[in-house]
């Protein structure tokens, strides 16, 4: 069941990321602010949807690994 352990560390990767993303997006400054406290919005997008690309990833491989794992015990029993 490696495949299992591999998709479900790929989510919580994912989560990790998304979780650190958006802790960078809510410390934005407002504009009053200091100018050195400014996020890289095209920087967090992309991380946002790469984020999103490892969820849906790593779903489709749990998917896949059910699907093995109901055909396998198709065959067996």
């Amino acid at each position: 069941m490696e495949i299992l352990s591999a998709a479900l560390r790929g989510l919580q990767v994912a989560a990790a990321s998304l979780d650190q993303t958006a802790q960078r997006l809510s410390k934005m400054s407002s504009v009053a602010a200091a100018p050195t406290d400014t996020v890289d919005l095209t920087s967090e997008m992309v991380n946002l949807l790469t984020a999103k690309r490892e969820f849906e990833t790593n779903l489709k491989l749990l998917q896949a690994a059910g699907e093995m794992t109901r055909h396998t015990l198709d065959i067996l029993g």
